[in-house]
């Protein structure tokens, strides 16, 4: 039996690195959303369904796409439900299916709460890097999502 394969001082480095930009990177969007009375669970929820047919998905297909278990996405919807922003509805298709939908209070949300949200992401991440290096971390992440997306 081998033992573990120690990070070394560059992986070490690179690794608290990206833990440390993306945890201060994220409380920082979330406290940014507040002022608008959102998170940044809200917002991710608020953009898929704005993106969506119908500005509508299947609570299990949200859950898939905002990486959330279906009981704490379904936590969730209901407080957004109480906030007016998202309604759940039946799957005619499928009885056992629910839809969230989002209210037209949520579509208003969306679009007055977007331009704040992308001008923080600028201002905190894409204008701090150039192309070359937005190219390299796209190139580096892909494929780290693409072996995640295979565990899930």
């Amino acid at each position: 039996m081998t033992g573990p394969r120690w990070l070394s001082a560059t992986e070490q480095r690179a690794w608290r690195s990206h833990l440390a930009m993306h945890k201060l990177l994220m409380h920082r969007l979330d406290r940014e959303l507040q002022e608008f009375e959102l998170s940044l669970n809200d917002y991710e929820i608020l953009v898929n369904l704005s993106e969506s047919p119908g500005r509508r998905m299947r609570m299990s297909d949200l859950a898939d796409a905002t990486i959330q278990s279906r009981s704490r996405l379904s936590h969730q919807i209901s407080r957004m439900e109480a906030k007016g922003l998202v309604v759940r509805e039946d799957c005619r298709d499928d009885r056992r299916g629910t839809f969230a939908v989002l209210t037209d209070d949520g579509w208003a949300t969306i679009q007055r709460v977007a331009p704040h949200h992308v001008a923080s992401v600028r201002e905190h991440f894409v204008d701090r890097l150039s192309d070359d290096q937005l190219d390299a971390l796209e190139a580096a992440y892909t494929p780290i999502v693409e072996h995640l997306k295979t565990l899930r």
